[in-house]
């Protein structure tokens, strides 16, 4: 499904970029322009914008009599949170969600400890608002709703914690946590010890308590490796 607003170099980037990050053209394959752009019935001009695109995402080079070649997954810009949605929309989901995950682990527990450290009131109150929202659309099946709020919490431990490296990271986090919701890589509701572990990162935080903020979201970050175990080993 085309992205609305993204036009016809959007509709081949939809069908390109997963294609590309699928393997099913891979590292060297020369793509030619022309043939790309009578295959997709577009214009060598929407073409170009598209094969832009994907350069700036470093899956693709182009070169002057070569053409278009598709570069090795290791130069790929995999914090992209485009070529993050196109990978958990393929094959490589169950690797690409546990690589997340990790790094997750790796950095939401510092994030949460300097928060506690650091947060405004402003955005405690909008910590403890969000973790409120998850635990009311915890049950019924709401996890699109749950989602929302979810992605929100996390956004602002990112943002509270004053560093700005974590913070550019708000969008990989919420893409990893957003493809676990549409790929079905979730319980029908959440676990309710992670609703309630949210709330108590929301305490921590406002109490200025940086040791409990930073072990309880390990804990978090543990049992979202530990659901992958189960849904997506």
């Amino acid at each position: 499904m085309t992205t609305p607003g993204r036009g016809l170099h959007g509709r081949v980037l939809d069908s390109l970029g997963p294609a590309i990050t699928a393997g099913e053209y891979p590292p060297g394959s020369v793509l030619r322009t022309d043939e790309l752009a009578q295959h997709f019935e577009v214009s060598r001009s929407v073409m170009r914008e598209a094969v832009r695109v994907l350069e700036s995402m470093h899956l693709v080079e182009s070169r002057r009599r070569v053409g278009v070649t598709v570069r090795p997954k290791a130069e790929w810009n995999v914090y992209d949170p485009q070529v993050i949605r196109w990978r958990l929309a393929g094959a490589d989901r169950p690797h690409q969600l546990r690589s997340l995950t990790v790094l997750r682990s790796a950095v939401e527990p510092v994030a949460a400890g300097l928060a506690a450290r650091h947060a405004t009131a402003a955005q405690c109150a909008e910590l403890t608002e969000c973790a409120l929202g998850m635990v009311a659309h915890s049950r019924g099946h709401k996890l699109e709703e749950y989602l929302f709020h979810d992605v929100a919490f996390h956004r602002v431990i990112l943002a509270a914690s004053g560093n700005e490296m974590f913070a550019r990271l708000a969008d990989v986090v919420t893409e990893v946590l957003s493809g676990r919701t549409q790929h079905d890589v979730m319980f029908e509701d959440p676990d309710p010890a992670a609703v309630t572990l949210h709330v108590q990162v929301a305490e921590a935080v406002r109490e200025g308590d940086a040791v409990r903020a930073e072990q309880l979201t390990r804990e978090i970050t543990v049992g979202a490796l530990q659901e992958l175990d189960i849904l997506a080993p």
